[in-house]
Protein backbone atom coordinates (compact mmCIF):
# COMPACT_ATOMS: atom_id res chain seq x y z
CA UNK A 1 0.00 0.00 0.00
CA UNK A 2 1.17 3.77 -1.09
CA UNK A 3 2.61 5.78 1.60
CA UNK A 4 0.80 8.75 2.83
CA UNK A 5 2.25 12.05 1.55
CA UNK A 6 5.16 13.13 3.97
CA UNK A 7 8.66 15.68 4.18
CA UNK A 8 11.72 14.77 4.99
CA UNK A 9 14.24 16.87 6.76
CA UNK A 10 18.37 15.73 6.75
CA UNK A 11 22.09 16.91 6.97
CA UNK A 12 24.95 16.03 5.43
CA UNK A 13 28.77 16.31 5.38
CA UNK A 14 28.61 16.89 9.04
CA UNK A 15 25.68 19.57 9.25
CA UNK A 16 27.22 21.19 6.09
CA UNK A 17 24.19 20.77 3.75
CA UNK A 18 20.84 20.78 4.84
CA UNK A 19 18.48 19.01 2.72
CA UNK A 20 14.16 18.34 2.20
CA UNK A 21 12.73 15.98 0.11
CA UNK A 22 9.09 15.64 -0.35
CA UNK A 23 6.86 12.92 -2.14
CA UNK A 24 3.48 14.81 -3.05
CA UNK A 25 1.17 12.82 -5.34
CA UNK A 26 -1.76 12.70 -3.23
CA UNK A 27 -1.66 16.20 -2.42
CA UNK A 28 -1.19 17.24 -5.96
CA UNK A 29 -4.35 14.57 -6.96
CA UNK A 30 -6.46 16.66 -4.22
CA UNK A 31 -5.34 19.90 -6.57
CA UNK A 32 -5.95 18.63 -9.94
CA UNK A 33 -9.46 17.30 -8.86
CA UNK A 34 -10.23 20.76 -6.81
CA UNK A 35 -9.34 23.22 -10.20
CA UNK A 36 -9.81 20.13 -12.63
CA UNK A 37 -6.29 20.87 -13.72
CA UNK A 38 -4.70 19.91 -17.68
CA UNK A 39 -1.50 17.66 -17.08
CA UNK A 40 0.48 20.77 -17.61
CA UNK A 41 -1.25 22.88 -15.07
CA UNK A 42 -1.34 20.15 -12.89
CA UNK A 43 2.59 19.97 -13.32
CA UNK A 44 3.24 23.70 -12.82
CA UNK A 45 0.84 23.70 -9.72
CA UNK A 46 2.04 20.47 -8.44
CA UNK A 47 6.14 21.29 -8.64
CA UNK A 48 5.13 24.78 -7.05
CA UNK A 49 3.06 22.73 -4.12
CA UNK A 50 5.99 20.63 -3.46
CA UNK A 51 8.40 23.31 -3.55
CA UNK A 52 6.56 25.57 -1.01
CA UNK A 53 5.89 23.00 1.63
CA UNK A 54 9.37 22.22 1.70
CA UNK A 55 10.32 25.77 2.10
CA UNK A 56 7.40 25.73 4.66
CA UNK A 57 8.76 22.84 6.97
CA UNK A 58 12.43 25.43 6.77
CA UNK A 59 10.52 27.86 8.95
CA UNK A 60 10.64 27.80 12.66
CA UNK A 61 7.14 29.19 14.19
CA UNK A 62 3.90 27.42 14.69
CA UNK A 63 2.59 30.04 12.78
CA UNK A 64 4.81 30.78 10.44
CA UNK A 65 3.45 30.94 6.40
CA UNK A 66 5.18 31.35 3.19
CA UNK A 67 3.71 32.16 -0.31
CA UNK A 68 5.18 31.23 -3.80
CA UNK A 69 3.50 33.79 -6.47
CA UNK A 70 5.13 33.16 -10.01
CA UNK A 71 3.67 36.50 -11.55
CA UNK A 72 4.21 35.66 -15.19
CA UNK A 73 2.82 36.54 -18.74
CA UNK A 74 2.34 32.75 -20.15
CA UNK A 75 -0.62 31.25 -20.91
CA UNK A 76 -0.99 29.52 -17.37
CA UNK A 77 -1.31 32.90 -15.82
CA UNK A 78 -0.38 33.62 -12.47
CA UNK A 79 0.64 30.99 -9.89
CA UNK A 80 -0.16 31.28 -6.47
CA UNK A 81 0.89 29.00 -3.65
CA UNK A 82 0.74 29.20 0.31
CA UNK A 83 2.34 26.12 2.63
CA UNK A 84 2.48 26.86 6.66
CA UNK A 85 5.56 25.49 9.19
CA UNK A 86 2.74 22.17 9.47
CA UNK A 87 3.08 20.63 6.66
CA UNK A 88 -0.26 22.07 4.78
CA UNK A 89 -0.59 23.21 1.49
CA UNK A 90 -3.02 25.00 -1.00
CA UNK A 91 -2.90 26.75 -4.20
CA UNK A 92 -4.11 27.91 -7.84
CA UNK A 93 -3.23 28.51 -11.34
CA UNK A 94 -4.82 31.35 -13.69
CA UNK A 95 -5.63 29.16 -16.33
CA UNK A 96 -6.39 25.58 -15.74
CA UNK A 97 -7.48 23.97 -18.91
CA UNK A 98 -3.69 24.76 -21.42
CA UNK A 99 -2.40 22.57 -23.47
CA UNK A 100 0.89 22.39 -25.05
CA UNK A 101 2.85 20.34 -27.31
CA UNK A 102 5.31 18.07 -25.19
CA UNK A 103 9.17 19.51 -25.37
CA UNK A 104 11.41 16.89 -27.64
CA UNK A 105 12.33 14.97 -24.95
CA UNK A 106 8.77 14.15 -24.11
CA UNK A 107 8.61 16.00 -20.98
CA UNK A 108 5.32 18.74 -20.59
CA UNK A 109 6.89 21.98 -21.55
CA UNK A 110 5.86 23.96 -17.77
CA UNK A 111 8.50 26.73 -19.17
CA UNK A 112 6.61 27.56 -22.11
CA UNK A 113 3.13 27.49 -19.97
CA UNK A 114 4.30 29.57 -16.92
CA UNK A 115 6.58 31.80 -19.35
CA UNK A 116 8.59 35.07 -18.27
CA UNK A 117 7.93 37.37 -15.47
CA UNK A 118 8.96 37.59 -11.74
CA UNK A 119 8.77 35.15 -8.78
CA UNK A 120 7.97 36.31 -5.78
CA UNK A 121 8.34 34.83 -1.98
CA UNK A 122 6.42 35.76 1.13
CA UNK A 123 7.45 35.10 4.29
CA UNK A 124 4.80 36.07 7.26
CA UNK A 125 6.72 35.03 10.24
CA UNK A 126 4.89 37.34 12.87
CA UNK A 127 6.57 40.54 12.41
CA UNK A 128 5.23 43.88 11.70
CA UNK A 129 5.61 43.21 7.89
CA UNK A 130 6.52 40.02 6.13
CA UNK A 131 9.87 39.16 4.48
CA UNK A 132 9.27 39.69 0.43
CA UNK A 133 11.57 38.23 -1.81
CA UNK A 134 11.50 39.30 -5.44
CA UNK A 135 13.22 37.91 -8.52
CA UNK A 136 12.96 37.48 -12.23
CA UNK A 137 11.50 33.72 -13.31
CA UNK A 138 14.89 32.33 -15.19
CA UNK A 139 13.05 29.43 -16.59
CA UNK A 140 9.78 28.98 -15.65
CA UNK A 141 10.30 25.39 -14.81
CA UNK A 142 10.03 26.05 -11.26
CA UNK A 143 12.83 24.08 -9.73
CA UNK A 144 15.52 25.82 -11.59
CA UNK A 145 13.47 29.62 -10.67
CA UNK A 146 13.82 28.83 -6.87
CA UNK A 147 17.31 27.62 -7.59
CA UNK A 148 18.08 31.44 -9.04
CA UNK A 149 16.00 32.59 -5.93
CA UNK A 150 17.89 31.52 -3.26
CA UNK A 151 20.98 32.32 -4.31
CA UNK A 152 20.39 35.64 -5.78
CA UNK A 153 17.76 36.69 -2.83
CA UNK A 154 18.82 34.72 0.47
CA UNK A 155 22.31 34.51 -0.82
CA UNK A 156 22.17 30.18 0.08
CA UNK A 157 23.98 28.35 -2.98
CA UNK A 158 21.30 25.60 -3.68
CA UNK A 159 19.85 22.75 -6.09
CA UNK A 160 16.38 21.80 -6.66
CA UNK A 161 14.34 19.23 -8.08
CA UNK A 162 11.25 18.75 -8.65
CA UNK A 163 8.46 16.85 -10.75
CA UNK A 164 4.87 15.23 -11.40
CA UNK A 165 3.90 12.39 -13.23
CA UNK A 166 0.91 12.94 -15.26
CA UNK A 167 -1.07 9.55 -16.41
CA UNK A 168 -3.33 9.73 -19.57
CA UNK A 169 -6.52 9.91 -17.85
CA UNK A 170 -5.08 12.89 -16.41
CA UNK A 171 -5.00 11.67 -12.84
CA UNK A 172 -1.34 12.19 -10.82
CA UNK A 173 1.46 8.88 -10.60
CA UNK A 174 4.15 10.43 -9.08
CA UNK A 175 5.01 14.54 -7.55
CA UNK A 176 7.62 15.27 -5.05
CA UNK A 177 11.24 16.88 -5.05
CA UNK A 178 14.19 17.53 -3.11
CA UNK A 179 16.13 21.00 -2.00
CA UNK A 180 19.26 21.13 -1.23
CA UNK A 181 21.43 23.91 0.36
CA UNK A 182 24.84 24.53 1.51
CA UNK A 183 25.66 26.18 5.01
CA UNK A 184 28.34 28.92 4.95
CA UNK A 185 32.06 27.77 4.51
CA UNK A 186 30.80 24.07 3.44
CA UNK A 187 34.17 22.84 1.49
CA UNK A 188 35.23 22.59 -1.79
CA UNK A 189 35.37 19.12 -2.03
CA UNK A 190 31.79 18.50 -0.38
CA UNK A 191 30.59 20.98 -3.50
CA UNK A 192 32.73 18.87 -5.62
CA UNK A 193 30.55 15.61 -4.83
CA UNK A 194 27.53 17.04 -4.42
CA UNK A 195 27.78 18.30 -7.75
CA UNK A 196 28.90 14.78 -9.16
CA UNK A 197 25.93 13.51 -8.00
CA UNK A 198 23.57 15.72 -9.11
CA UNK A 199 24.48 15.22 -12.34
CA UNK A 200 23.79 11.27 -12.28
CA UNK A 201 21.06 11.72 -10.85
CA UNK A 202 17.80 10.71 -12.47
CA UNK A 203 14.21 12.71 -12.68
CA UNK A 204 12.29 13.06 -9.63
CA UNK A 205 9.48 11.55 -11.15
CA UNK A 206 11.43 8.93 -12.59
CA UNK A 207 12.84 7.83 -8.69
CA UNK A 208 9.40 8.55 -7.34
CA UNK A 209 7.32 6.24 -10.12
CA UNK A 210 9.96 3.17 -9.48
CA UNK A 211 8.87 3.81 -5.96
CA UNK A 212 11.80 5.53 -4.14
CA UNK A 213 10.86 7.47 -1.58
CA UNK A 214 12.13 10.81 -0.27
CA UNK A 215 14.52 9.32 2.30
CA UNK A 216 15.67 7.69 -1.16
CA UNK A 217 15.92 10.54 -2.95
CA UNK A 218 18.16 12.35 -0.66
CA UNK A 219 20.18 9.21 0.06
CA UNK A 220 21.35 9.13 -3.99
CA UNK A 221 21.54 12.92 -3.81
CA UNK A 222 23.84 12.77 -1.12
CA UNK A 223 25.64 10.04 -1.36
CA UNK A 224 29.50 9.96 0.20
CA UNK A 225 28.48 12.39 2.03
CA UNK A 226 26.90 10.92 5.30
CA UNK A 227 23.01 11.83 5.13
CA UNK A 228 21.52 11.83 8.09
CA UNK A 229 17.66 11.86 8.20
CA UNK A 230 16.43 14.39 10.77
CA UNK A 231 13.10 13.96 11.21
CA UNK A 232 9.58 13.79 8.79
CA UNK A 233 6.58 15.93 8.79
CA UNK A 234 3.22 15.20 6.95
CA UNK A 235 2.15 17.04 4.02
CA UNK A 236 -1.33 17.91 2.71
CA UNK A 237 -3.31 19.72 0.94
CA UNK A 238 -5.40 21.65 3.07
CA UNK A 239 -7.37 24.71 2.65
CA UNK A 240 -8.73 27.41 5.95
CA UNK A 241 -11.49 28.58 3.69
CA UNK A 242 -14.89 29.36 5.44
CA UNK A 243 -18.75 30.24 5.03
CA UNK A 244 -17.71 32.96 7.96
CA UNK A 245 -14.42 34.28 6.05
CA UNK A 246 -16.36 34.28 2.83
CA UNK A 247 -19.20 36.34 4.37
CA UNK A 248 -16.60 38.57 5.26
CA UNK A 249 -15.28 39.35 1.91
CA UNK A 250 -18.83 40.00 0.80
CA UNK A 251 -19.06 42.76 3.53
CA UNK A 252 -16.22 44.28 1.99
CA UNK A 253 -18.24 44.89 -0.92
CA UNK A 254 -19.77 48.11 -1.28
CA UNK A 255 -23.37 48.39 -0.92
CA UNK A 256 -24.43 49.35 -4.32
CA UNK A 257 -22.72 45.77 -5.17
CA UNK A 258 -24.58 44.02 -2.44
CA UNK A 259 -27.80 45.74 -3.60
CA UNK A 260 -27.18 44.65 -7.39
CA UNK A 261 -27.19 41.04 -6.10
CA UNK A 262 -30.18 41.43 -3.94
CA UNK A 263 -32.25 42.66 -6.53
CA UNK A 264 -31.84 39.78 -8.78
CA UNK A 265 -33.36 37.62 -6.06
CA UNK A 266 -30.83 34.83 -7.01
CA UNK A 267 -28.98 32.44 -4.90
CA UNK A 268 -25.15 33.52 -5.99
CA UNK A 269 -22.11 31.15 -5.57
CA UNK A 270 -18.56 32.78 -4.20
CA UNK A 271 -16.23 29.79 -5.14
CA UNK A 272 -12.77 29.67 -3.12
CA UNK A 273 -9.70 30.54 -5.30
CA UNK A 274 -7.15 28.21 -3.45
CA UNK A 275 -9.74 24.68 -2.84
CA UNK A 276 -12.09 25.68 -5.10
CA UNK A 277 -15.20 25.24 -2.42
CA UNK A 278 -18.51 26.74 -3.63
CA UNK A 279 -20.42 28.64 -0.71
CA UNK A 280 -23.94 29.46 -1.93
CA UNK A 281 -26.44 32.66 0.18
CA UNK A 282 -29.75 33.35 -1.12
CA UNK A 283 -30.89 36.92 -1.49
CA UNK A 284 -32.34 36.79 1.92
CA UNK A 285 -29.01 36.31 3.68
CA UNK A 286 -27.33 38.19 1.42
CA UNK A 287 -29.79 41.20 2.61
CA UNK A 288 -28.83 39.74 6.07
CA UNK A 289 -25.20 40.75 5.32
CA UNK A 290 -25.69 44.09 3.98
CA UNK A 291 -27.62 45.07 6.81
CA UNK A 292 -25.33 43.84 9.55
CA UNK A 293 -22.53 45.79 7.37
CA UNK A 294 -24.53 49.03 7.84
CA UNK A 295 -24.94 48.46 11.88
CA UNK A 296 -21.30 48.62 12.21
Amino acid sequence: MEMKDYIVRGTAAGDQIRAFAIRSRELVQTAHERHKTSPIASAALGRSLSAALMMGAMMKGEEDELTLQFLADGPLGNITVTADSRGHAKGFVGNTEVYLPARTDGHLDVGSAVGGGILRVIKDLGLKEPYVGTVDIQTGEIAEDLTYYFAASEQVPSAAGLGVLVGRDENILAAGGFILQLMPNTEDAVIDLLEQNLSRIPDVTEMLASGRRPEDMLDQALAGLEPKMRGTLPAAFRCDCCRDKVERTLISLSDRELREMIDEGKTIEVKCQFCGRAYHFTSEELREIRDSARAD
